[in-house]
């Protein structure tokens, strides 16, 4: 399974000379901690640069009693975020995630440009339904078998 498949496509971003304000709102609004920070690419496509967290916002300028109005997105983002491409596998993706100590990761295409998001949640609604498909066919199995036998 490639994470193509399972990551959302409905992704959330903001610019770095976004007001720190807007994304704050953002992610009060969409009932998200996370956002892709982008900057415009090929074809109006966007590439991601950073990543930005309610987390980020509370440790670099609630905890510092920074005045939020007085910053911009990019002032707080995290950089360079790692990044997986659309056609790697879950594994890859999951390793990639332990290895860093992230809960989310941005995904690319080939072209590196902005594809969608994997969550933790993503791989876990996937391996539920795989999961649910295994106990399905063994059910039916035991069902097909008690029909066989006489």
């Amino acid at each position: 399974m490639d994470i193509g498949k399972i990551c959302s496509r409905n992704v959330i971003t903001v610019r770095e000379l976004d007001e720190l304000t807007l994304a704050a709102q953002l992610m009060r609004e969409k009932h998200i901690g996370y956002l892709i920070v982008v900057r415009p690419g090929i074809d109006d496509r966007t590439a991601p640069v950073g990543v930005i967290t309610d987390r980020d916002i509370v440790v670099a300028v609630v905890a510092k009693e920074t005045d939020p109005r007085s910053l911009k997105v990019g002032e707080v983002m995290t950089r360079q975020p790692a990044v997986v491409e659309e056609g790697s596998s879950v594994a890859t993706a999951l390793q990639l995630m332990r290895r860093i100590g992230v809960r989310r990761l941005p995904v690319i295409d080939r072209a590196g440009m902005l594809a969608g998001v994997l969550s933790l949640d993503d791989v876990l609604d996937a391996l539920a339904g795989e999961l649910t498909d295994m106990s399905a066919s063994i059910r039916h199995e035991i069902r097909m078998e008690d029909a066989l036998r006489p």
